[in-house]
């Protein structure tokens, strides 16, 4: 567990925390079993990570999707943004966990592998999900 957030943890935390973020309830730096994840909110069964440069990494990566196969394991979901992701488009990256929260799924256009993403512009404009 790391006392210091990234600069990514803190953008996305300074959204979600305080049930600021649709009245959902998250929690930071949440033990999960062996595991600590960066953010969880156990009503939806949602776990939110955030991926530096390193987890890009062949190592990592593998280290990433055992972890996420556990959590999967345990009736989670795991939703991964990059860093980059988070500080450059924060509204896309909420977007997607509106609708893992609210349709009960990760969507379609949820954060590819190489952290490139896919989705619609303006499908989530008029929804009003940030305090």
């Amino acid at each position: 567990m790391r006392r210091e957030q990234t600069a990514a943890e803190k953008r996305i935390w300074s959204r979600l925390r305080g049930k600021r973020f649709l009245g959902y309830k998250f929690r930071r730096q949440h033990a999960i079993g062996t595991y600590i994840v960066d953010f969880a909110c156990l009503r939806s069964r949602l776990v939110i990570e955030i991926d530096g440069d390193s987890h890009g990494e062949d190592h990592a990566a593998e280290l990433d999707g055992a972890r996420t196969a556990w959590l999967q394991t345990q009736g989670l979901r795991v939703l991964r943004f990059w860093n980059h992701s988070v500080i450059e488009d924060i509204d896309s990256v909420m977007e997607s966990v509106y609708y893992a929260l609210e349709c009960d799924a990760v969507p379609a256009h949820a954060p590819l592998p190489d952290g490139e993403r896919e989705f619609q512009r303006g499908v989530f404009a008029n929804k009003s999900i940030s305090a």
